[in-house]
């Protein structure tokens, strides 16, 4: 088996933690396409990013309107932010009474399913939900938005075997796969329950994590929504077999468990998949060859540690941010060198902390977008103010704080 790397915060993140060393690659010199705070600290060594979380980000919705768990988030081509949430997760007693037959109180109610933020943080847009011209998931999961600002969306509910294609406007273009099927992670004319989309423009491909009923990452053609080639973990051929619970005392297994969380190819052509179950991240080529792997937080149980990814916005994405939703925390990764450098966040519902931090996006820059699900239906925003030293816990990043 390839080798592979493991990374332990602790005893299931409970043990002391030695301040851990973190590469001395150099923030070289600026290049065309980093974000300004980055090209600032050019020259730096050993350098990580440093993010404060903006606290009056974004503005309050209008119309007593309220989101529940936010699965998914993607920034577009003027760096507008998507977030796609789930109406049905709110409460009608003590969070939606307005939307309560009949209401039981003025406020709330759920917001359109698809809400667009501005760079300030103002609600410009709202769309979505079922139409007679699609099959809208029973239970969305993942946005994303493509090259030509185009929003894709999956689901991982019953029967949500497809993938939903729109404008940033809302205006639909394409169904991709056949709704209603069961999991087949060898099928081509659909897929099985898909947690995100990511995209290689370049090779006009999206790269689906297939996901919670599948258990592979497909290859898809943009323009067709034609499967093209998939693979399992390891690159092996994937296999739908229950593998029972993950133990982190047995050897690695030799195929995702689900979900597969995350699969976003970077500007050198890797893969970078997110086994969230088996607490890893595993890189590939886009021909689905095994590179490389590391393990996160590997004592994690349950809904394990590695739920998505994003790349840092200079032109060589020198590092990886790792949502993980379980230990509530962001990890700052060399990139390349898939060295565990630092982590941020915490539990809790205050600015800087998280609820399930879900999914992660990056904008032109370099500043971080979550989002939380379960309870904590939110979306944060983390502001790049440059480069700092340190590693392991920097805690919450709250203004002013480091």
């Amino acid at each position: 088996m390839p080798s592979s790397r493991t990374l332990t915060l602790g005893t299931a993140l409970l043990a002391t933690i030695a301040v851990l060393g973190f590469s001395a690659c150099a923030v070289e010199d600026a290049q065309s396409g980093d974000s300004p705070a980055m090209e600032a600290a050019a020259g730096q060594e050993g350098s990580i990013p440093n993010f404060e979380v903006d606290p009056f980000w974004p503005q309050p919705l209008p119309n007593h309107w309220i989101m529940g768990s936010v699965v998914g988030v993607g920034v577009d081509s003027r760096d507008h932010v998507f977030v796609v949430h789930r109406q049905a997760s709110l409460n009608a007693r003590t969070e939606a009474s307005a939307d309560s037959d009949p209401p039981t109180g003025e406020c709330c109610s759920a917001a359109p399913p698809v809400l667009e933020f501005d760079p300030d943080g103002n609600l410009v847009n709202a769309w979505g939900g079922p139409s007679d011209a699609y099959d809208w998931p029973a239970s969305n999961h993942g946005l994303s938005i493509d090259h030509l600002d185009n929003i894709w969306i999956g689901g991982n509910g019953a029967g949500d075997s497809h993938i939903l294609k729109f404008t940033r406007d809302g205006e639909f273009i394409m169904q991709m796969g056949e709704p209603g099927r069961d999991a087949n992670s060898s099928a081509l004319d659909h897929f099985g329950r898909v947690a995100k989309i990511s995209f290689d423009p370049e090779a006009n491909e999206a790269y689906a994590a297939d996901g919670y009923g599948n258990k592979r990452v497909a290859v898809i053609d943009m323009d067709t929504g034609e499967i093209k080639r998939f693979w399992g973990a390891y690159g092996n051929e994937p296999s739908d077999e229950n593998l029972g619970p993950y133990d982190p005392g047995a050897e690695p297994a030799q195929q995702f468990r689900n979900p597969v969380h995350c699969a976003d190819p970077s500007a050198d052509g890797l893969v970078y998949v997110c086994d969230r179950p088996n607490d890893r991240i595993q890189v590939f080529q886009r021909d689905g060859t095994f590179v490389d792997e590391v393990m996160l937080a590997p004592e994690t149980l349950g809904d394990g540690s590695t739920w998505d990814v994003a790349f840092s916005g200079d032109a060589e994405q020198r590092f990886l941010y790792v949502a993980d939703g379980k230990n509530a925390r962001i990890y700052i990764l060399d990139r390349v060198e898939l060295e565990l450098l630092a982590w941020f966040g915490d539990g809790g519902r205050q600015p800087g902390q998280f609820f399930a931090v879900h999914s992660i996006a990056t904008d032109s820059r370099g500043n971080l977008y979550t989002t939380e699900t379960y309870e904590g239906k939110r979306l944060q925003k983390f502001v790049l103010t440059g480069m700092r030293s340190g590693s392991g816990d920097l805690g919450v990043p709250w203004p002013g704080g480091n």
